[in-house]
């Protein structure tokens, strides 16, 4: 049970991130013009890529394995990755988490190199963390925390990633969705005072979701007026809107969230991620799993480094290593990956507008 729910966290949130990525930055009125058929990809004739979202995700799961999940190991790991993901020349970088990786490499240790940010960096990275720690809110806590503060500084990041790991756990353990359930555990797990308004913006997700409202207009009537924005006190209490909505839809939560416009390739990746974690590799649609073309990270092994997480952390100590890729290959994959964005990019000057 718990492989079908790391694989499809992982899986989930690279299908999330690649349906969602031409849509990034363009309104819903914009989007649904230049690309309505939400149900296919559309980066490359039909076919789809993924971007950092999933990439630090599966960072994260690499650094879970190699740490066995023990926490300062786990931090280490982390960091040491990231610092390597950068020199593999990604195309979509944040601007918190390229100050922070830079930090890094010139020495600050993990729990010091983040930036002022609320950025959703730590969100995308935190549904697979939920998964695994997610039965001890102690435990939760810690690795979101490690997770975050090695690119993120602000506490409202910190507030969101956690949100975004309770939601995957639940997902992964409860047949049925309840956003009562929800907030009364995120209530226990976030003490702070000053997560009062992030806590505060969910029950109005939770209200908004049991009124049957539309999540663009959810995201309006929080102040996020062009679509979902990458302010995670937006992106957040949105995603989780969606979550109370859909529960274990896969197909109708993703292409509400992707129409709904803005950071579309991290909203749709963080709702795939914390609805995969429920209906595994089984329950998203295998046209969209198949239509990803990825190398040398492909989505088979994004599956078995899934795999590789849940017997790692269940204490499998024969399956505790990462599986291979040919590492060479990932600069040559993300310059052709800026081709196609830069392309993509072109595209969007032309009509229909």
């Amino acid at each position: 049970m718990k492989e079908k729910a790391y694989v499809g966290c992982l899986l989930g949130t690279a299908v999330g991130d690649s349906l969602g990525l031409p849509y990034e930055g363009i309104s819903p009125r914009r989007g649904s013009r230049l690309f309505p058929d939400v149900g296919r990809h559309h980066l490359l004739f039909g076919k789809g890529m993924v971007s950092d979202d999933t990439e630090h995700a599966c960072l994260v799961a690499q650094s879970l394995v190699r740490s066995r999940g023990e926490l300062k190991e786990f931090e280490r790991q982390l960091a040491r990755s990231l610092r390597w993901w950068l020199l593999g020349v990604p195309a979509g970088v944040g601007l918190a988490t390229l100050k922070s990786i830079l930090k890094l490499w010139i020495g600050f240790p993990p729990n010091r190199s983040g930036t002022i940010s609320a950025g959703n960096g730590p969100a995308m990275r935190s549904p697979i963390i939920g998964v695994a720690m997610g039965s001890s809110l102690k435990d939760l806590r810690r690795f979101v925390m490690a997770s975050t503060q090695i690119t993120h500084s602000d506490p409202k990041a910190f507030y969101g990633a956690l949100a975004v790991a309770l939601a995957a756990y639940q997902s992964s353990t409860n047949p049925s969705i309840s956003s009562t359930r929800f907030l009364d555990e995120i209530a226990l797990v976030l003490t702070e005072k000053s997560a009062a308004e992030f806590i505060d913006l969910v029950k109005r997700a939770a209200e908004s979701a049991a009124k049957g409202e539309p999540v663009d207009a959810f995201a309006e009537a929080i102040g996020s007026t062009q679509g979902i924005s990458g302010y995670i006190y937006h992106t957040v209490p949105c995603v989780l809107q969606v979550w109370f909505r859909y529960g274990a839809d896969f197909s109708r939560g993703l292409k509400e969230i992707v129409l709904a416009g803005g950071d579309t390739d991290t909203t749709g990746a963080i709702l795939g991620a914390i609805i995969g974690a429920q209906v595994g590799k089984e329950g998203i649609p295998a046209s969209w799993l198949n239509g990803i073309v990825e190398w040398p990270k492909t989505v088979n092994w994004m599956e078995r480094l899934g795999v590789a997480v849940a017997r790692t952390l269940a204490g499998h100590g024969e399956s505790s290593r990462c599986p291979g890729y040919f590492a060479p290959g990932i600069v040559i994959r993300n310059l052709v990956f800026l081709f196609l964005v830069l392309a993509h990019g072109l595209r969007r000057l032309a009509p229909p507008y």
